[in-house]
């Protein structure tokens, strides 16, 4: 029993980071609201960035200064690409959120199936 408790508790990242990709996949996936799914896509990437930044951690590293007094150095790029990612999933955020104001201004609603329903093109 405490064997497993240990397990869980030295993998805790991976179950956060698999909770948040399963919960944004189905909201993308289940929901019609456009806000919601925008939502979705967010929870998703904040899994991927989870993803990326847990095994970059390492227990004991400095900064990768060269000192006589340091043998153990954590590699910065993984922190880096991530935060590029982040700057770019907000950017992504508020041009689908622009989107979403035109399409209420356009349909009325930000429910896909009332907008298939309005709209003549999609027969």
């Amino acid at each position: 029993m405490m064997d497993a408790l240990q397990q869980f508790s030295a993998h805790y990242n991976y179950y956060i980071t698999i909770f948040l990709m399963i919960s944004g996949l189905f909201i993308v996936i289940a929901r019609g609201n456009l806000i919601k799914k925008l939502i979705g896509l967010s929870l998703f990437q904040t899994s991927v960035y989870l993803l990326y930044l847990t095994p970059a951690k390492i227990v004991g590293g400095t900064a990768p200064i060269y000192d006589k007094n340091f043998t153990v150095y954590a590699n910065p790029l993984p922190h880096v690409l991530m935060l590029t990612a982040i700057v770019v999933g907000v950017a992504t955020l508020a041009l689908g959120l622009a989107l979403v104001v035109r399409i209420k201004e356009a349909y009325g609603t930000v429910e896909e199936d009332e907008i298939f329903t309005k709209d003549p093109e999609s027969e």
